[in-house]
């Protein structure tokens, strides 16, 4: 009863409050409830849940976008899923996506085009960083090669591509930006970027930097507490409001007009996602009350 009663009056909240952000009007403001998306819900959960229980969570905490992340185990409730989340009236606004075109990428694409859903596909990499000039060259080339099949098949199905920032040579906005132009080049205008706060910390003292350079390429952003070395001292994630980097990098976001999906983590297994989302709605809430120069 508590958790609803919380939930209740946080649903309230997103809805009511206002704050004065240089830049930017409100309705640009990462926290309006149609602009969240639940990510890291689905092997992420404690409790376990299967896909209609999953949809009817979400209608309790008031979010109508799901980024569907997932495990082998979840490869044979595909349909499940997207029909719960369509009989729920849930958005599937992505799709965590193989980092190639496998027999799993193929059943993704094949679920996708028989529900005719259009999310985004977001595709990580890796690596370690190159040493050489040579080096960085042949990594764009070899990673533009794994990617061009993904690029190819999303854009049949009319589904954006999101490259994700998941550490290494991959995640380096940078890289990213390299292969976007190359990408485009080919006459693809489909492929965007997935930035993650969590996966971001090495970023903290130049995020302004960083953000000016991948604003317009960027198809999502997923929030999360933010300390400066948290990702090597046990803080990696966070809930919202309660690191001390957050608020200066949504303010940034916000200040600069972007209005993509902005995701709302879980992103602990030994959590009940409903707890996890509604302590970073709570948290989201709590930044968005500070005024902007306590910030």
């Amino acid at each position: 009863m508590r958790l609803r009663t919380s939930l209740f009056r946080l649903g309230l909240g997103l809805g009511s409050a206002t704050v004065a952000l240089p830049g930017a009007e409100e309705r640009n403001a990462i926290w309006e409830r149609d602009r969240l998306v639940a990510w890291c819900i689905v092997p992420y959960d404690a409790a376990k849940r299967d896909a209609p229980a999953r949809a009817a969570m979400l209608q309790r905490l008031q979010l109508r976008r799901l980024a569907y992340d997932w495990r082998a185990e979840h490869v044979p409730h595909f349909d499940a899923e997207v029909a719960a989340m369509r009989n729920a009236g849930i958005e599937f606004t992505a799709w965590w996506f193989p980092s190639r075109l496998d027999p799993t990428a193929e059943r993704i694409l094949e679920c996708i085009a028989r529900h005719r859903i259009r999310p985004q596909l977001w595709v990580t990499g890796g690596g370690a960083p190159a040493g050489s000039p040579a080096e960085q060259a042949a990594r764009i080339e070899s990673e533009l090669a794994r990617l061009r099949p993904i690029v190819a098949a999303a854009a049949r199905l009319g589904c954006q591509v999101g490259l994700y920032n998941h550490g290494g040579w991959f995640g380096q906005p940078d890289n990213q930006l390299a292969l976007l132009a190359r990408l485009e080049a080919e006459g693809a205008r489909h492929v965007g970027l997935v930035y993650n706060f969590h996966h971001g910390h090495d970023d903290l003292d130049r995020f302004p930097e960083i953000w000016a350079r991948i604003r317009s390429r960027t198809l999502a952003v997923n929030l999360n507490g933010m300390k400066s070395g948290g990702d090597r001292s046990g803080d990696k994630i966070l809930r919202l409001g309660s690191g001390d980097r957050e608020a200066e990098m949504i303010r940034t976001i916000v200040a600069s007009g972007w209005s993509g999906a902005v995701g709302i983590l879980n992103h602990r297994t030994d959590v009940d996602a409903e707890v996890g989302l509604a302590g970073n709605l709570a948290g989201l809430e709590k930044l968005r009350s500070v005024p902007p120069a306590a910030r």
